[in-house]
């Protein structure tokens, strides 16, 4: 018997997000959220086109990247879609690194003169990172290649956008724009009963109707169930950690996810500790 009671999906869950984002019959919604989040950017993206997720580094040795959607739109133009849950040392840096391996594959073409197509990373955060608490209502940051006197723009083909969810505190009747509902329903869908008469729009109807929790299969409810106890889990180990400073939380976390079968690298990305950090705190037990 199922343990949910939330009629719409968490969206901030890994099988939430892919179920609204990552699947080929939902695009339109990916699609939406991209135009509306990039508009002034790119104007009108016509097309995407899912890309593999899964990206190896140049070496054996080389890390490599899991990024949680990946697509291109008709341009050939580069988009990194990354859910962040808690809190993660060198979230930043991840996400440099990330953005170096849609740079590096526009090099295999053939007679390749140096031209990039643009890349944007667009990460949504679950969290607020430590340097930007003070800027209480700012919830949205555009980052490109600028230069330091100027403040103007040296380079626009890499873009990083970054939204702290946890800021965002508008109600339903202070929605103004299109980008505005997305931020709502993607920090509330799971607390809503009904669709609210502000979001009554084709694009949400859509998302209601796939985020309904009683449509869904079996098999998907079992997926689901099992990735909202593991985003609780998570979330309640690693926010205690990080806010309270207590090593034991992250042994906790790295402990309670290797018995669920995560190796060491997705272990190091979520805790923010060292490979060899986490290796040890498994070989201690």
């Amino acid at each position: 018997m199922s343990e949910i009671r939330e009629k719409y999906i968490n969206p901030f869950t890994d099988f939430g997000f892919k179920k609204l984002f990552g699947e080929e019959p939902n695009k339109d919604l990916l699609l939406d959220f991209l135009n509306e989040l990039l508009k002034e950017q790119e104007g009108n993206i016509k097309e995407l086109t899912y890309l593999k997720n899964e990206h190896l580094g140049a070496g054996d040795t080389d890390r490599k990247a899991i990024f949680d959607l990946y697509c291109e739109n008709e341009l050939g133009e580069k988009f990194i879609v990354e859910l962040q849950k808690s809190k993660q040392n060198f979230f930043k840096d991840r996400t440099l690194y990330y953005a170096t391996f849609p740079i590096q594959e526009q090099a295999k073409q053939a007679d390749w003169n140096y031209e990039l197509k643009a890349v944007y990373t667009v990460a949504i955060l679950d969290f607020v990172f430590d340097d930007d608490k003070a800027e209480r209502h700012k919830y949205r940051y555009d980052v490109k290649l600028t230069d330091t006197e100027t403040c103007k723009v040296f380079y626009d083909k890499l873009t990083f956008i970054y939204l702290e969810m946890p800021k965002f505190n508008l109600e339903v009747d202070e929605l103004e724009t299109r980008f505005d509902k997305w931020l709502y329903v993607l920090k509330n869908l799971n607390r809503l009963d009904a669709i609210p008469d502000r979001l009554q729009e084709r694009i949400f109807e859509r998302l209601f109707e796939v985020a309904e929790v009683a449509k869904f299969s079996r098999e998907e409810l079992l997926s689901y169930e099992d990735s909202l106890k593991y985003y609780r889990d998570l979330k309640n180990s690693l926010d205690t950690a990080f806010e309270e400073g207590k090593v034991h939380g992250l042994r906790d976390v790295v402990r309670n996810g290797a018995r669920k079968g995560l190796d060491i690298e997705t272990l190091s990305n979520l805790t923010g500790l060292t490979a060899d950090e986490v290796g040890k705190i498994l070989n201690d037990e």
